[in-house]
């Protein structure tokens, strides 16, 4: 009874939790410039990040955002411009448990490394435009909460100063990045001179009305701007065509960065995706007014990505650039859920919400694996990965787990999303989507067991010194890889979550 009570404002809590904590950093870091305490600054940001997550858990046990007699309905909020529903929830839940995980990770990683209040602070400001971007319900607001995950991940990318590799990788990621946000900028000013609106269930209002005989000249203007936020998605998505930033991007990266991005940027770029062509975008009015089906746009891209991804990871030598375009193939593995809504089902999109939440454990723990390392300074090549298994086994069991997982392989969590992916594509009626799922997912496994074998079977090029357990990188390794394997006895609950958010948008 007392959460029917707070104002609705409340529901913003997990959002304004992330900005509290990024503000009170900032705050510190004005009064202590100097201060190299890493485990305050680690361990607030952790903690905010956590308590983000707690929150979210609770309000979506609670039915906030839900509709039914167990629910209390989508909280609007600034006459509908952010919406607190299951799906925001979900999403919001993703992004607070990969910033906890890389929060506390970077504890070991940023040790003897400048400007580390201003690190976590860029961190949980990233992660507040991503959460924003969950609940945002109008092209100005998700703009606004796309830049504001950008500009902190441009200058996280780059921000090991004294390393050529992370500034020009930082650079290019802001060239593309600026780039992607005026074909963005350029599409909402075309729906928006099509529709007049730019909150996202008024655009499908007047749609109907234009498609009732009211205005339909403006079909190619409308057509030519959903093909602009294609674009703007597929960028912040590292899908095909515009992933040629990610694999530099995430070399030049600190490792957690990498984590970071590859998994909580790219679910917050899906869920913008999922909520603006299932809310502005309705598929039979909006195919009246177009003259084409725009899930066609999406079957071509996730097969395409998924393909393009996962041949490019196999030619690779270096591990982190492996991990970079593996990182590719599945967000063609997620564009799945926007491919097969022309079936008017929301498991589709359910199992593609289910996989980025698998995702965010799997990938986040191998690229935390790489972080780990880059600290002991082995070398980026699968060769100096070679017999780290004898000296660090624990941790080799947890890279083991996420690269069988990220393969799709039983009995881990990996294999039981793609699993309702697939089902969810055979039931769409996708089956060359669902065929290039299994290829690409058989495709994976040769080149995730390729360093599996490096680490546990390959003989070390040298000998290398006894190496160090560093506590935190530790910590959130082994964490991501118990919550791999968990997953599967907990996955019905994850199902039940992802469809009932899906349910919320796609009715």
């Amino acid at each position: 009874m007392a959460l029917v009570e707070l104002p609705e404002w409340v529901a913003l809590a997990p959002i304004l939790l992330l900005a509290g904590t990024a503000l009170a950093l900032f705050v510190f870091d004005s009064i202590n410039p100097r201060s190299t305490n890493r485990t305050f600054l680690a361990g607030t940001a952790a903690i905010g990040s956590l308590a983000s997550l707690a929150v979210a858990v609770w309000f979506t046990a609670a039915g906030v955002g839900a509709t039914g007699m167990d629910g209390f309905g989508v909280i609007e909020l600034f006459d509908g411009q952010i919406v607190v529903d299951q799906m925001a929830l979900f999403f919001m839940v993703v992004i607070a448990v990969v910033t906890a995980l890389v929060a506390v990770a970077s504890y070991d990683y940023m040790e003897g490394h400048a400007y580390q209040a201003e690190y976590y602070s860029l961190v949980l400001l990233a992660a507040t435009g991503m959460a924003t971007m969950a609940a945002a319900n109008s092209l100005v607001t998700i703009f606004i909460a796309l830049e504001l995950a950008s500009l902190p991940s441009y200058a996280l990318v780059a921000i090991l100063k004294d390393n050529r590799g992370s500034v020009e990788a930082g650079l290019k990621y802001f060239l593309i990045g600026a780039l992607s946000s005026a074909i963005f900028v350029y599409g909402v000013s075309l729906v928006y001179g099509a529709t007049g609106f730019m909150q996202l269930d008024a655009i499908a209002a007047e749609l109907e009305a234009l498609a009732a005989g009211e205005g339909g000249e403006y079909g190619g203007l409308l057509g030519l701007g959903i093909l602009m936020l294609i674009g703007g998605f597929a960028f912040k998505t590292a899908s095909v065509p515009f992933h040629f930033w990610a694999p530099e991007a995430y070399e030049g990266a600190p490792a957690p960065i990498s984590a970071f991005l590859s998994s909580a940027s790219k679910a917050a770029g899906f869920v913008i995706a999922f909520r603006v062509f299932t809310t502005a975008f309705p598929l039979e009015v909006t195919t009246d007014l177009i003259g084409i089906d725009w899930t066609l746009a999406f079957i071509i891209l996730a097969i395409v990505t998924m393909t393009v991804g996962n041949f490019a990871a196999a030619t690779q030598n270096n591990v982190k650039r492996m991990l970079a375009y593996s990182s590719i193939g599945h967000a063609g593995y997620a564009l799945i859920g926007l491919a097969g809504l022309g079936a008017g089902s929301e498991t589709v999109m359910g199992a593609a919400m289910m996989h980025l939440l698998v995702y965010g454990f799997m990938n986040t723990g191998a690229f935390l694996f790489v972080a780990l390392a880059e600290y002991w300074n082995v070398g980026r090549t699968f060769e100096d990965y070679n017999g780290l298994a004898r000296q660090a086994p624990i941790a080799c069991v947890a890279l083991t787990i996420f690269m069988f997982s990220l393969a799709g392989i039983p009995p881990f969590g990996g294999f039981w999303s793609k699993y309702f992916l697939f089902y969810g594509a055979i039931e769409a009626g996708l089956l060359v989507v669902a065929a290039a799922l299994v290829i690409n997912s058989a495709l994976s496994l040769y080149y995730y067991s390729r360093l599996v074998k490096a680490v546990w079977f390959d003989d070390p090029l040298v000998e290398r010194d006894s190496l160090s357990q560093p506590t935190g990188l530790y910590a959130a390794i082994i964490f991501a890889a118990v919550m791999t394997v968990v997953l599967l006895p907990g996955f019905g609950p994850v199902v039940d979550a992802a469809l009932e958010a899906a349910a919320v948008v796609v009715a």
